[in-house]
């Protein structure tokens, strides 16, 4: 009987670790995921504030979804590499979406040498570039049609570049840096933090229909109040 019970108290200490470590770490995940809708809806301002070199409204009127990769680092001696965590945020009606973690990373090859931090924007024109993207894995440039957005607040819409594009991307850059492409660049789901903070993974999330922006918790909120004062 002592045994038993001795037995049955180590049982109970270790499920309270147990659970002790499973808190600690779902609260480290969501601190993370605040830091980086906050930098993403920081990146997104400071763009939008550009005047003339930011996005132009009437496209991100007409975006179904928005991804932001804040800070991407890369560097670079012949052969280039870039590493980076955002968000993806889909239209919900009038509103927008929870925010569904995403990591980003690729390499390219060629005359490059330096390293910088940039601010990476995708703008999702279009239901076969969401699904595009709702694949893990999905390759910038060698998947669906991707095109530089256009820049400035009378840019039109129609502009070649953007004809019949499913994803227009945008870049801030800082740092010096040569020879950056996109081509090459691999988009993955965050599913460690989407589970930990929603118990969804990113295609649930922004699948249909998408986890609603109330349903996250208030410290995510940011992101969808910032792209609400620049698109309707």
């Amino acid at each position: 009987m002592k045994r038993l019970t001795v037995l049955a108290s180590i049982i109970l200490i270790a499920l309270s670790a147990i659970s002790i470590a499973a808190q600690k770490n779902q609260g480290k995940q969501l601190t993370d995921a605040v830091n980086r809708v906050n930098d993403a809806s920081a990146a997104i301002n400071q763009i939008m504030r550009a005047g003339d070199k930011g996005i132009p409204r009437d496209l991100l009127n007409k975006a179904e979804a928005v991804v932001v990769f804040p800070s991407v680092k890369k560097g670079a001696f012949i052969i280039g590499v870039q590493v980076g965590t955002g968000v993806a945020i889909k239209r919900v009606g009038n509103g927008w979406s929870a925010p569904a973690f995403l990591t980003l990373g690729g390499g390219s090859l060629g005359p490059q040498i330096g390293g910088s931090a940039t601010d990476l924007i995708l703008l999702i024109m279009n239901d076969n570039g969401l699904k595009s993207l709702l694949n893990d894995h999905f390759e910038i440039g060698g998947e669906g049609s991707v095109a530089a957005g256009p820049v400035g607040r009378t840019a039109a819409a129609s502009t070649s570049a953007t004809l019949g594009a499913e994803i227009l991307t945008y870049s801030r850059s800082r740092g010096l840096f040569a020879g950056v492409s996109l081509k090459g660049v691999v988009i993955n789901h965050d599913d460690d933090k989407n589970l930990a903070i929603y118990n969804k993974n990113a295609t649930q999330i922004l699948g249909s229909p998408p986890v609603v922006s109330a349903d996250a918790p208030s410290a995510l909120q940011r992101l969808a109040d910032t792209l609400a004062t620049y698109s309707k």
